[in-house]
């Protein structure tokens, strides 16, 4: 059988399917889904120090190929995730990626604080890329110097635990943000999160959403991601996680052939709540049917080289 392991740096991975955070919950509303453990990774709801009320309705607006979301990081705060779910979640088996969310350089450190070095906690996310909040968020993620700010505070302050950064796609270059990133010492990447964008009713003449712009993904962005991920990965040396649009087995492998070395999964989670469990089943027989007896041998094997 193909296999499917992978190494993030520090955090290896029995498959290269992990949840992305925001589009799981903190993995038990999954349970009646799927195995848990049979996931490479699970990447929980991001957190902030306190519980947010999130942003005004509606939240979700269904889009072509996609989907529009405001929901401003509304979360149960990290130390009610420490005690109410963190313990029930099968880390043993499945790393456990926390998203962290912070207004400022120094929130950021407090949660790091809270997660580091703790058995149950695999690797740290470090969410510098949210655009649908009215501070904090995506005002980190595209200004280098200000990524690279929060990047240090947590890595000084993660212990052993690794560093893992969300990139925002709303930059003019993110190949800066990446370098930046990998400056300050973080130990991996994850991109892309989702697009600004918005939707309006030419009836009632008002925002379809009730924060007025959002994040778009699904489908309709794969082509971004997939620009995106192989840029960064021609610029960093930096293990690099693929987001965006991954809804078949058919798009993992085009994430780990520009070079990602494992994906995330998000929007397909609402269509279909099994469907991260699907693609690690689909993956290996779409591997095994293209003769592929490893992901490594398959990493960033695109054919540049022009056709003779």
């Amino acid at each position: 059988m193909p296999d499917l392991r992978v190494d993030l740096g520090k955090l290896s991975l029995k498959n290269p399917v992990l949840t992305a955070s925001g589009t799981f919950g903190y993995g038990l509303e999954y349970l009646p889904f799927g195995d848990l453990r049979r996931l490479g990774g699970l990447v929980v709801k991001g957190l902030s120090l306190e519980p947010r009320p999130g942003n005004p309705g509606p939240r979700i607006v269904e889009t072509s190929s996609g989907l529009l979301n405001a929901i401003g990081l509304h979360n149960i705060g990290a130390r009610a995730f420490l005690e109410d779910a963190l313990p029930y979640l099968p880390w043993k088996e499945t790393p456990v990626v926390v998203n962290l969310y912070g207004q400022s350089a120094s929130e950021f450190e407090e949660l790091a604080e809270l997660f580091a070095d703790r058995p149950e906690v695999a690797a740290l996310e470090v969410n510098i890329s949210c655009p649908n909040v009215k501070a904090g968020g995506s005002q980190f993620g595209q200004d280098p110097k200000a990524a690279a700010e929060v990047c240090r505070a947590v890595r000084s302050r993660a212990g052993r635990t690794p560093v893992m950064v969300k990139l925002s796609p709303n930059v003019s270059d993110i190949r800066e943000i990446a370098l930046a990133a990998e400056d300050a010492g973080v130990d991996m990447l994850s991109l892309i999160n989702t697009l600004s964008a918005m939707a309006v009713d030419i009836r009632t003449r008002r925002p379809r959403l009730g924060n007025v712009v959002g994040g778009l993904s699904g489908p309709a962005i794969k082509p971004v991601a997939l620009r995106m991920v192989h840029a960064v990965c021609q610029s960093v040396s930096l293990p690099v996680v693929g987001i965006g649009g991954i809804v078949s087995a058919e798009d993992v492998l085009e994430f780990i052939l520009v070079g990602a070395r494992a994906v995330q999964v998000g929007t397909a989670n609402f269509i279909r709540p099994d469907a991260s469990f699907r693609l690690v089943e689909e993956l290996e027989a779409l591997m095994a049917e293209l003769g592929l007896e490893s992901l490594e041998s398959f990493r960033g094997s695109l054919r540049l080289e022009e056709k003779p």
